[in-house]
């Protein structure tokens, strides 16, 4: 057993803070990039990275374009207010009828994004020593 302390007052949050979303879009932008520097090398790829960007592209844009539409048209007493991001860390989230910490929340929705992101970039890497080595 821990000898943790359950703190009480921590708050609940329903909504992800901003700062997960924007580096969750670094980490998109990431995959593309390291995938069209490091595996352009052959005539016959252009067409497949760029059909990944444009996917990519889709999945960045379209769940912002909703965000600004639900943000436009909130009543007045719905619109919550700017929380800092030290604070939703420390506090909960709510997911489905529990709770996470903040942090384990945003570990939870970052970590596949960056182990694919972080691992296209390494093996782009190893291609790049490899092909090299080879000539």
């Amino acid at each position: 057993m821990t000898r943790e302390h359950a703190p009480h007052n921590r708050p609940i949050f329903d909504q992800l803070h901003t700062n997960i979303y924007r580096a969750a879009v670094g980490l998109v932008a990431l995959f593309a990039v390291a995938a069209w520097i490091l595996f352009d090398r052959q005539t016959d790829i252009g067409l497949p990275l760029a059909m990944v960007s444009v996917l990519l592209l889709v999945a960045v844009l379209l769940p912002w374009s909703l965000s600004l539409v639900w943000q436009r048209h909130q009543m007045a007493d719905q619109r919550h207010r700017e929380i800092s991001f030290h604070d939703w860390r420390i506090g909960d989230f709510a997911v489905w009828g529990s709770k996470l910490r903040g942090t384990d929340a945003a570990i939870d929705m970052l970590l596949p994004l960056a182990a694919v992101a972080f691992g296209l970039t390494a093996l782009g890497i190893v291609f790049l020593i490899c092909a090299n080595a080879a000539s």
